[in-house]
């Protein structure tokens, strides 16, 4: 049998996963496809259309362009700026990391039987020192791997008013994206934070709110989404419950679960889904790009 990625899970962690906050021990960091060689020539490989360049602005996330950086000018940009790349969908577009996909599915098989995996995709954030990434809400059950550096993470209740029924069924219909939603910094206080550092992994319910703060280091971390039957029927709740609020005024109930009554709203949002083109929120015009002569954000 393949050797673990984890060191820590246990049968009390095994009956929570993927309805409660957990940390866990993981073994990724020791992995040479996380060293700054490799991480060069994974940004070479990978498609720009499939990376994502942000920038603080005020109390805003700006998004900006990688324009004609060379792999290793990216890396130093981070290193010396304050940016955060995102590289979406490792495993469609890289074998070694399509492998380790598969082997925190056979974990999370061999470990917690009982939550069946339907869809999982896997990212990579590079991340510069001191760098923060905003409140946003993901309709997908989230786990993030800390491989270098550390940060700060705050999961808040995956209820209102950290996220509101409103909020959660914009984003399942493509009307709001899901850093766009409502924050208030009062709400820390309800919040866990969690300090992680490399060798740590932290998952969360679905619809938990999530914020980062990266510490003083180059921050590199995994990130996992993946999706389980239950959790589908909750995203076809939520778009049903949507089109019944703005159509006719209800005020539907978010039914958890495989509930009959949520069985009965994914058939019809699979319905609604056939029948209508849904709009999609616009996505943020880049505001910046990056150049040689200056590779902090413009």
């Amino acid at each position: 049998m393949t050797p673990s990625i984890f060191t820590d899970w246990s049968a009390e962690k095994a009956r929570a996963f993927a309805r409660e906050t957990l940390s866990f021990r993981h073994r990724l960091q020791d992995r040479l496809m996380f060293t700054d060689a490799e991480l060069v020539q994974l940004l070479r490989r990978h498609p720009r259309g499939r990376l994502g360049v942000f920038t603080r602005g005020g109390a805003g996330w700006r998004p900006g362009l990688p324009g004609d950086l060379t792999a290793v000018e990216l890396l130093d940009a981070v290193r010396q700026g304050r940016l955060w790349l995102e590289l979406r969908g490792l495993d469609q577009t890289h074998p070694d990391y399509a492998g380790l996909q598969g082997e925190i599915v056979a974990d999370h098989a061999r470990f917690a039987p009982q939550v069946r995996i339907t869809g999982c995709e896997l990212g990579l954030v590079i991340a510069s020192p001191g760098m923060e990434a905003p409140y946003r809400v993901d309709l997908a059950l989230g786990s993030q791997f800390q491989i270098r550096g550390s940060r700060t993470v705050l999961v808040y209740p995956p209820r209102a008013p950290f996220a509101t029924a409103e909020a959660l069924e914009d984003i399942v219909s493509g009307e709001r994206a899901g850093d766009a939603v409502a924050y208030d910094p009062a709400w820390d206080a309800e919040a866990r934070r969690v300090e992680l550092r490399p060798g740590m992994m932290l998952t969360w319910p679905q619809a938990a709110p999530t914020r980062v703060v990266c510490h003083d280091e180059l921050n590199v971390s995994l990130s996992v989404a993946f999706m389980t039957p239950a959790a589908r029927a909750r995203v076809d709740v939520l778009y049903a419950n949507g089109k019944l609020r703005r159509r006719f005024g209800a005020t539907p109930a978010v039914q958890g679960g495989l509930h009959p009554a949520a069985l009965g709203k994914a058939a019809l949002a699979r319905l609604w889904r056939t029948v209508e083109r849904e709009p999609r929120f616009p996505r943020a015009r880049p505001q910046f790009r990056l150049a040689r002569v200056q590779t902090a954000a413009a």
